[in-house]
């Protein structure tokens, strides 16, 4: 079965931290002279582990996707693709779907992979992953044989497909992580064991995570490379320079204006935005509804005034990314322009603030509020967190900018609602089912899960709205779902929504087979390769 963008929308890594003063993990300056040599991958995230079946975002889905095998791939024109499913069969009703699975696939401990595995991931995904909506419908999964899965639904779910990619739906040994042990803190999710094209060697935390070639990878002849190896360099300068001397083979998620055009210009590197099509990344400022004074409309509506959008896409970002205007990503046939844009108003931001009861004292302040970040992202994190410093004294509001050392440090305190105001990144992941509807259901408000709900935000109409379209079949009928859903959320503000992230990847040239598929750098890397005769090649 195949499907084009239109019908599937219709119907987060990083690696290390040591000064850049020696070659990477003994490697020469360039890399090896021949095709054998690791791939470096670059990143400045540290994970808090590589179980993506528990866990969304880039730093655990980098590694996740290369240890762990999932039922189906996507090509680059949103078409799914065999991967442990070598068929599927999409049942007319659309109320079930089965899997005809590979029967060579083996986990890393030579265990063979089973239908049981599947049911058993589809179970633990539906109960502890951030996107709840994901798998929501799944009523039963049956396994009539070793090779046969067959998924049933209580209702249609136009998403499903796309939620058996890569990075949604890891495919874990049941025999490994079924022993009764607490799947989110499990032993295994920092020493993993999957059937993906490589497997884990060793994770120095903060540091770096080394994966090699899995010999018994059910698909013959790869993967072409013989390791990967993930280093972790918090100074996102350090990266660049890396990048630059070939220590460094592949820097995805760059979002640095600057950084992308210097590495632009570099003759060796090739620099893309392909690869990011079903990610749909939006920067915005996120409000936790649940406390003082953040519960009341007024206050959050006005913050988003004096916020100016246009300031920060066009000067601080330089104008390379483009204004978010609400939670659907431009690129989705579901996204509805004619919502409240928030152009800069300080008169209205401050009658908002004065009808809330909220007067000024004496100095000019209203009241105060801290605003955290995600680390070592400065240009789309923590300079609009600095900016918003000085905006928000136009209205009486002090802000402090609280950094966190890590990103497990902030997502802890996010996902535990100890927050007031945070910057964040978050993903459409390809249909609003999957990547939206988590961040405003207020059926998804989970305690100590990032990327969950973790604003707090409750609205039935907007339950109901969400709910509709989730089952909906019908494109147009859904998308006028969709419509009145971004316009209650924007009115609202649980969030302000800023920009799209302008991600891009870096490539050694010498790289060949590029991960360009709709999910990019959280695609399997098994079909990248050194060219022949060119590893070493323009020292």
């Amino acid at each position: 079965m195949r499907l084009t963008k239109r019908t599937l929308l219709g119907a987060g890594l990083s690696v290390l931290a040591a000064p850049l003063t020696a070659p990477i993990l003994g490697l020469p300056e360039a890399l090896a002279d021949d095709a054998t040599a690791p791939l470096v991958i670059g990143t400045n995230q540290v994970p808090r582990h590589f179980n993506g079946a528990v866990q969304s975002g880039i730093a655990t889905g980098m590694v996740s996707t290369q240890i762990f095998a999932s039922p189906l791939r996507y090509d680059d024109q949103w078409n799914p693709q065999p991967y442990l499913a070598k068929s599927w069969v999409v049942a007319p009703d659309n109320l079930s779907v089965t899997l005809h699975l590979v029967e060579d696939a083996v986990f890393h401990d030579g265990h063979p992979l089973t239908a049981e595995d599947v049911a058993f991931s589809i179970g633990v995904i539906k109960a502890n992953h951030p996107f709840q909506t994901m798998l929501e419908p799944v009523s039963t999964v049956e396994t009539p044989d070793a090779h046969t899965v067959i998924i049933r639904l209580a209702r249609p779910h136009p998403a499903l497909l796309l939620a058996m990619s890569p990075g949604l739906m890891p495919i874990l040994p049941k025999h490994v992580y079924g022993d009764g042990q607490d799947i989110k803190t499990h032993p295994a999710n920092l020493k993993p064991v999957g059937s993906g094209p490589f497997k884990f060697v060793e994770y120095k935390q903060g540091e770096s995570i080394q994966l090699e070639r899995f010999d018994r990878f059910f698909i013959p002849g790869r993967p072409k490379l013989a390791r990967l190896v993930y280093r972790i360099l918090p100074d996102q300068n350090s990266l660049v320079i890396a990048t630059e001397r070939r220590e460094i083979g592949m820097l995805p998620f760059l979002s640095s204006v600057r950084d992308i055009e210097r590495l632009a210009k570099a003759p060796t590197l090739t620099v893309t935005d392909r690869g990011f099509e079903g990610i749909g990344p939006i920067n915005w400022l996120a409000f936790n509804c649940g406390k003082k004074p953040l519960d009341d409309v007024r206050v959050r509506r006005a913050i988003a005034l004096a916020a100016n959008r246009d300031f920060i896409t066009g000067k601080l970002l330089g104008g390379v990314a483009k204004a978010a205007t609400g939670p659907i990503v431009p690129g989705s046939p579901f996204y509805e322009p004619a919502v409240d844009l928030y152009k800069l108003d300080i008169a209205k931001a401050d009658a908002l603030l004065d009808e809330a009861g909220l007067k000024k004292g004496p100095d000019g302040t209203r009241f105060s509020l801290t605003i955290d970040y995600i680390p070592n992202d400065n240009d789309q994190q923590r300079n609009v967190a600095e900016y918003l410093r000085a905006g928000l004294k136009r209205i009486g509001i002090a802000l402090q900018v609280r950094a966190a050392p890590d990103f497990p440090t902030w997502a802890q305190r996010v996902s535990n609602f100890d927050f007031d105001l945070t910057m964040d990144n978050v993903f459409n992941w390809g249909d609003p089912v999957i990547g939206v509807a988590r961040t405003y259901l207020s059926t998804n408000i989970r305690k100590g899960v990032i990327w969950s709900n973790t604003q707090q935000y409750k609205n039935p109409k907007v339950d109901e709205l969400l709910n509709a379209a989730a089952v909906e079949t019908d494109l147009q009928k859904r998308k006028a779902l969709y419509d009145e859903f971004q316009k209650i959320v924007v009115s609202e503000a649980p969030i302000a929504y800023l920009n799209l992230t302008p991600y891009k990847a870096v490539y050694d040239k010498r790289l060949t087979n590029l991960p360009l598929s709709i999910w990019g750098p959280l695609s399997p890397l098994d079909e990248v390769a050194w060219a022949q005769g060119a590893a070493g090649a323009e020292r």
